[in-house]
């Protein structure tokens, strides 16, 4: 029996609540979140960062995406949850799940402090259309979760304009113009790296995103973040006095925003708010996209030079990384976890490391083929002198944010582990080499990736890139590229990752991984601008997994190119040894 989930019924029956739903997110809408928020956790027992559980008083189900299908059905197993799979033909949403098993005048409950303002109306508009009642002031976790972890109270820091390559003052006023633009006078911020962002700040307070719990207020008279007591240090606290950012206590926002008078329009980005705070709001109000999140995807040359820097440094690591995997891998003296800490061991030999960026995916073998697999101690398998190993990792700089992921070889590749591993490369390198005009966007992109599975009626589920932060998420907007519509055109400065992937069930994964930067590209009169990308990750392919015969000239040449960069850049961190494995891994191909 789930005595957690138990106890959620409970609750539910005394309050009068027939079906409740249970995001993984937190009042910020963040992807990553500390333990404090993890309710859906507690209760299901599903640990991946996307997924929702829907309990009613006899039936729970978890719906994520194709990233954790595998992962959920392993941590799900012998539990009451039953999975459910997300943008699957045929599979349920929860809404069309929840019009089957609730009856007219059934009460659905949430805690608004975790849905967007989008969502909960979305909800709302669901509910009064079947017959329903909603209720957005049900708070599971702070009735029946009584060994709840304490909301984190690490002290926030600054994060110097030497890495930042602008000053606090001067994103403040960005902002502002575009608020005023938009017919606002005034602004709530929520999101955690985008506040972080704005002020130049940074904390701890989420594992792999170095962001500090806060809210964030601007008005053409008013600055006020408001934050715990204990993360403000005597530096915080005077960085925020000199661009005139006042200081209120965590708990303060709702009932500051509900004392904003007439004379108030704010803009709030309605999937990103909560539908708690913005129901506090009386004044008048103006629904926008944040326009945060735009300016700070578009890195200005101090972060992009930071970057590269960044990925030197991160190559260097990983290369005595896996030197040491092909060491120790035929001895069967290692096993995945190990693998995750001997890379941060290696990383964290840089002053500027700050942590992963996310948990490491070590995958041997069939585990490869989880997309978002995490190994523990338990389940990881032992590498051995043969088979594919899926090594998905990144780290946090103070001058950037990495993410790479390569699949290797530890011996005797088979004819199709090479095909499949060829053909995943071919797309990866089609994105790479992309050329297009202004304004595209990324779905428009997203087919270069995909063409050589697609060709061999084979494909991948998840997206081919997302943004990257700059020593802030290594999953950002609001630019993507994926199958999904997303109105969000590239522009330089722009900083995506390049991931095709393919995954075969019980038997091995392969992705290949780099972080590309949007960059101006050739200029015509008849036709417009247009723009490129420039590669910023450096690590080299595995060239035992690629077949050669399947490769253009093109592609034997980009390869090359790309591995002489990788040579040239990384030589300067490496010792003789590391030089010669390097310059081996980087021979040149034969077309």
């Amino acid at each position: 029996m789930n005595t957690n989930l138990e106890l959620l019924r409970e609750l539910m029956r005394a309050k009068g609540v027939e079906a409740v739903i249970i995001p993984g997110t937190d009042p910020h809408q963040s992807e990553y979140v500390s333990d404090y928020w993890k309710l859906r956790d507690w209760v299901s027992g599903f640990t991946g960062s996307n997924g929702t559980a829907v309990v009613t008083l006899d039936k729970a189900c978890l719906w994520t995406d194709s990233r954790y299908f595998l992962q959920a059905g392993i941590e799900l197993e012998g539990s009451d949850f039953v999975l459910q799979k997300e943008q699957i033909p045929g599979e349920p949403t929860i809404e069309q799940w929840l019009a089957q098993e609730m009856h007219e005048d059934d009460t659905l409950a949430v805690d608004g402090r975790l849905f967007s303002l989008m969502e909960a109306n979305r909800l709302e508009q669901f509910c009064g259309e079947n017959g329903f009642l909603f209720a957005t002031d049900f708070y599971p976790a702070d009735a029946i979760w009584k060994d709840r972890p304490e909301r984190p109270m690490a002290p926030a820091f600054v994060h110097d304009e030497s890495y930042a390559g602008e000053d606090v003052e001067s994103k403040l006023s960005r902002t502002m113009e575009l608020v005023e633009q938009n017919g606002a006078n005034s602004i709530l911020i929520t999101a955690l790296d985008e506040i972080a962002w704005l002020l130049n700040l940074r904390g701890s307070d989420v594992d792999f995103t170095p962001v500090a719990i806060a809210f964030f207020y601007m008005s053409d008279k008013d600055r006020v973040i408001f934050i715990d007591d204990k993360k403000v240090t005597g530096e915080v606290k005077d960085h925020l006095k000199s661009y005139n950012v006042r200081i209120k206590d965590y708990d303060e926002v709702e009932k500051f925003l509900s004392k904003r008078n007439v004379n108030n329009t704010i803009m709030l980005d309605p999937n990103k708010v909560s539908d708690t705070l913005g129901q506090a709001l009386m004044c008048d109000k103006v629904y926008k996209a944040s326009p945060v999140a735009l300016l700070k995807a578009i890195k200005n040359e101090v972060q992009i030079d930071g970057f590269r820097h960044a990925m030197e440094r991160d190559g260097a690591a990983l290369l005595r990384l896996f030197m040491w995997i092909e060491q120790n891998a035929p001895n069967g003296t290692v096993n995945e976890v190990d693998v995750w800490e001997k890379g941060k061991e290696e990383r964290a030999k840089s002053e500027l490391y700050r942590g992963d960026s996310f948990e490491m995916i070590a995958g041997y073998r069939e585990h490869g083929a989880i997309v978002h697999y995490s190994a523990t101690q338990e389940s990881a398998s032992t590498l051995q002198g043969e088979g594919l190993l899926l090594v998905d990792s990144g780290a946090q700089y103070l001058d950037g944010t990495t993410d790479i992921t390569r699949t290797i070889t530890l011996g005797n590749p088979t004819p199709q582990e090479k095909h499949d591993f060829t053909l995943v490369l071919k797309g990866h390198l089609a994105l790479s080499r992309a050329k297009f005009p202004v304004g595209t966007t990324g779905v428009q992109l997203d087919a270069f990736a995909r063409m050589p599975l697609w060709q061999e009626g084979m494909t991948y589920l998840h997206g081919t890139g997302h943004g990257i932060g700059h020593f802030l998420g290594c999953h950002e907007g609001p630019h993507s590229i994926r199958t999904n519509l997303n109105p969000v055109a590239l522009e330089p400065g722009m900083v995506t990752s390049n991931e095709p992937g393919l995954y075969k069930a019980g038997e091995y994964g392969i992705r290949t991984e780099n972080i590309l930067l949007v960059v101006e590209g050739k200029k015509t009169e008849d036709f417009g601008d247009f723009l490129e990308f420039e590669t910023l990750t450096l690590f080299p392919y595995d060239t035992r997994l690629i077949d050669t015969s399947m490769l253009t000239q093109e592609e034997v040449k980009q390869i090359n190119d790309y591995h002489h960069m990788v040579l040239t850049r990384l030589t300067p961190y490496l010792n003789e040894q590391e030089v010669t494995w390097l310059a081996e891994k980087c021979e040149p191909l034969n077309s």
